[in-house]
């Protein structure tokens, strides 16, 4: 294992190692994230907020991963839906990113932190709207 990839385990030497870089780590844990309903979005740094308003779509937005001897350690920074049961969102944000993880990189974390940065409220023309009567 080196700083740049997470070599995985492979059961066959004729056919040679697969690496799996940070970055796709990151895009996995974002896109898990942002499924899971109450979250309201992943927030990232100021620079990739900069390259996203470019054009260029960030699929790692919010999401920090390190590795380690001891493992992958995933941080997860995100806005959550006003109304919603934090805990109860939290635990489903680290089950469908362990899932996910799983799944396609059949690698496990070790940590899966999860940053509520933020509360979205309904946008102020979906609260002022006033129900259609009939009179």
């Amino acid at each position: 294992m080196n700083e740049l990839s997470f070599e995985m385990e492979s059961y066959s030497s004729e056919l040679g190692k697969v690496e799996i870089s940070p970055e796709v780590i990151e895009v996995i844990a974002s896109i898990a994230a942002s499924d899971v309903e109450g979250v309201a979005s992943m927030r990232g740094s100021f620079a990739s907020g900069v390259v996203e308003r470019l054009g260029k779509k960030t699929h790692g937005k919010g999401v920090k991963v390190e590795l380690s001897e001891t493992g992958i350690s995933i941080d997860v920074y995100v806005s959550m839906k006003y109304g919603v049961a934090i805990p109860d969102v939290a635990q489903k944000i680290q089950d469908y990113i362990r899932q996910a993880l799983l799944d396609m990189t059949a690698l496990e974390a070790t940590d899966i932190n999860v940053f509520v940065v933020g509360v979205q409220f309904d946008s102020k023309e979906k609260q002022n709207e006033a129900p259609e009567v009939d009179y």
